[in-house]
């Protein structure tokens, strides 16, 4: 199943302008070392784990896929990931974590740099995409729309995560990056709660269950 549609790649360009005003904003420096509003992650995490989103978008899609790669659709990405079937201290959720910490330690300035140095080869990697995109930290590939919409959602969840842990305005991504993210959240959500969860979440709020997270 291809969540992309009709993906416009040049959202992503767009996406990762965002990223990088965002975690130039002062309010993110002063706040580097403070916990963020994802448990256990200092804010210089967060802001790392969010720059690294474009970055691996340059760095996968100039991977080569190693012969006999099995590319599977998002779906089934996401029902192998460890991190999604564990809890918060689960091992892949812990070393996320702890690795996001490890590189924050390098500074706000560190950061910056590779969000753009990921803005100057965005375009050129987006034009010579692959078919599929090999997913290194997991061992299978994906659909190359499919993998950018995967780094879209990312980019768009942890903006928000940044944003509220230093009190500042979300980045307004456009529809072009939320259509494609919300079709793969709702799709997660009904998988995860089911049909009924979900609409009535959205319609119902007098039925609507306590949660319809897709994670």
């Amino acid at each position: 199943m291809c969540f992309a549609g009709e993906l416009d790649r040049d959202v992503v360009v767009h996406a990762t302008d965002l990223v990088a005003e965002l975690v130039a904003r002062p309010e993110v420096s002063a706040a580097w070392t403070a916990e963020s509003s994802c448990q256990g992650m200092s804010v210089g995490g967060l802001a790392r784990h969010l720059v690294s989103q474009p970055v691996n978008v340059v760095r996968l899609l100039t991977t080569d896929v190693p012969e006999g790669t099995e590319t599977i659709d998002v779906l089934e990405h996401y029902a192998r990931a460890a991190w999604t079937r564990e809890g918060l201290d689960g091992d892949a959720n812990t070393s996320i974590r702890a690795t996001s910490d490890e590189q924050a330690a390098e500074g706000p300035d560190a950061a910056l740099e590779l969000v753009a140095g990921a803005r100057e080869q965005i375009a050129s990697a987006l034009a010579g995409a692959p078919t599929a995109v090999y997913i290194l930290w997991q061992g299978w590939a994906l659909d190359a729309d499919d993998f950018l919409v995967t780094r879209l959602m990312e980019m768009v969840v942890h903006a928000d995560d940044l944003a509220a842990s230093v009190a500042v305005p979300v980045p307004e991504f456009g529809p072009g990056v939320l259509d494609p993210v919300f079709r793969l959240l709702s799709a997660l959500s009904v998988r995860r709660h089911g049909q009924d969860a979900l609409v009535r979440a959205l319609t119902r709020p007098q039925r609507a269950p306590a949660t319809v997270a897709a994670f």
